[in-house]
């Protein structure tokens, strides 16, 4: 080998070795930043002898990746869903609660039972006309909290919609960006792991699928089929409403559903487009889990004003007029259910603060003048009505006859076990995510490898010095002979 062939050998393995050493400094100043790859060295002979560098291979498992990501989704969809079922059961309340639904029907029964043993007592039948006024207001109050979680989840959606639409417009900049620096020779490492972090921050909207492209490129489609990205990225649609009242829906008209590049896209169901991810739980939350339990309020509530419409309760009473509660001050039409409980009132005529008489409470709604101070018969009666069974005439309740209190035990005990069971699933994807994150983890930069890659570039940039130095001082010998 000549001494040309010999020093040109060396230059090119320091220059390897110097290539190799920045590579080995980004892996580690990366060894914690979500989304970097791993970075290795391509060499190859050159066919003079030496070496060269051919390129940067960034070392990234997208099997787990793709994983972890779509955990990411499971996470963001099972965590939306155990919000709204943990904020539904603290809006009914659990039975230890006084202030709960069921605590609020048994404060009735038992101010009913006191003021039937004294009827004459004014003070019992305040605490009955309290008692009835604060069930009534925790129905409404519980139908309200039900529509704020429906107008918070469609702000939520709008504000996702947009958050992935970035996201997107994000991911195809950065497609360009690697394609052009493919083009010019670049090393796009890094913009790769931008891409990877864009695509990252919105795994947990929508699940997606990546699929590699030409020149570095990826494209974006979701489990159910949806083209997010394939060159361009898609434009999805949404228009949120102010105010959500009961009767509005998604089938309706009365609230927006989703479009991807103006076509209209199922929201929910097995079959959705967007299944998996927390868009389509806020959807769930607003047009299917709010409106079921909107339905079950209006029927523990269509239940109460039956009870007390009835003719054989209260005889003073005309046909047709209101019982003890009232929807909105009228009789009850079932025809027109929906939101009653955010309608339900009590009846003005008991109601001192409304212009009516306590004692209307004892000698009948349609009493125009107090009987007599100890009759108990219309206090008893209402007691009756309210503890006797029957069966609710809607909602999903099995139907099965219950006491007031039993169809209100039966809705509570409903959320708390819809509520464990969400829980339970979003500790389980939580869990997923944790393990999926770990292998990721694993499989990127391992910090002591690469101090041992350091040791051994040394040792070759030192080897590689030490030849151009032999190299040097041959020259310098054959220059003084």
């Amino acid at each position: 080998m000549t001494i040309a062939a010999t020093l040109s050998n060396a230059l090119s393995g320091l220059t390897a070795a110097s290539r190799a050493a920045e590579l080995v400094s980004s892996n580690v100043a990366g060894s914690q930043t979500q989304g970097y790859g791993r970075r290795e060295l391509d060499l190859a002979q050159r066919q003079l002898g030496g070496v060269t560098v051919t390129g940067v291979r960034r070392e990234v498992d997208m099997q787990t990746v793709q994983d972890r990501r779509l955990a990411d989704a499971s996470v963001g969809y099972n965590a939306t869903i155990a919000d709204f079922q943990a904020d539904l059961e603290g809006l009914i309340g659990t039975p230890d609660e006084a202030g709960s639904l069921s605590g609020r029907m048994a404060t009735l029964e038992a101010a009913l039972i006191e003021a039937a043993s004294r009827p004459d007592n004014a003070a019992r039948l305040q605490a009955v006309r309290d008692a009835a006024a604060n069930l009534a207001g925790k129905l409404n109050a519980a139908s309200a909290g039900v529509q704020d979680a429906r107008e918070q989840a469609d702000a939520g959606i709008e504000a996702q919609v947009t958050r992935l639409n970035d996201g997107l417009r994000r991911v195809q900049d950065l497609n360009y960006q690697i394609k052009s620096a493919q083009a010019r020779g670049q090393d796009p490492s890094s913009l790769m792991d931008m891409r990877q972090q864009a695509v990252d921050e919105i795994s947990a909207i929508v699940p997606l699928k990546q699929v590699e492209r030409d020149f570095g490129q990826v494209a974006l489609y979701t489990p159910g089929g949806a083209i997010l990205l394939d060159g361009k990225a898609a434009e999805l649609g949404f228009a949120k409403v102010g105010v959500i009242v009961p009767e509005m829906t998604q089938a309706g008209g009365g609230l927006s559903g989703l479009t991807i590049n103006g076509n209209p896209v199922r929201t929910g169901g097995d079959n959705s487009p967007i299944g998996g991810g927390s868009l389509a739980a806020l959807f769930e939350v607003r047009d299917e889990l709010a409106t079921g339990a909107q339905a079950r309020l209006d029927a523990v509530a269509r239940d109460l004003v039956e009870r007390f419409e009835d003719p054989a309760v209260d005889a003073t009473r005309a046909s047709g007029d209101p019982g003890l509660f009232t929807d909105a001050g009228a009789a009850l039409d079932t025809a027109f259910e929906v939101g009653l409980s955010a309608r339900i009132r009590l009846n003005a005529l008991a109601d001192p603060d409304q212009g009516g008489a306590l004692w209307r409470l004892r000698d009948g709604l349609g009493a125009t003048a107090p009987g007599d101070a100890g009759d108990a018969a219309l206090l008893q009666s209402l007691s009756a009505a309210l503890t006797s069974e029957r069966v609710a005439a809607s909602g999903d309740f099995l139907g099965v006859a219950r006491s007031a209190s039993g169809l209100a035990a039966d809705f509570l005990s409903r959320v708390g076990t819809d509520r464990a069971a969400a829980e339970s699933q979003q500790s389980y994807a939580v869990a997923q995510q944790d393990s999926l994150t770990l292998m990721e983890l694993e499989n990127g930069v391992d910090t002591d490898h690469e101090m041992q890659k350091l040791m051994l570039i040394e040792q070759a940039y030192a080897a590689n010095a030490k030849v151009i130095s032999t190299v040097g001082t041959m020259l310098q010998t054959i220059m003084e002979l």
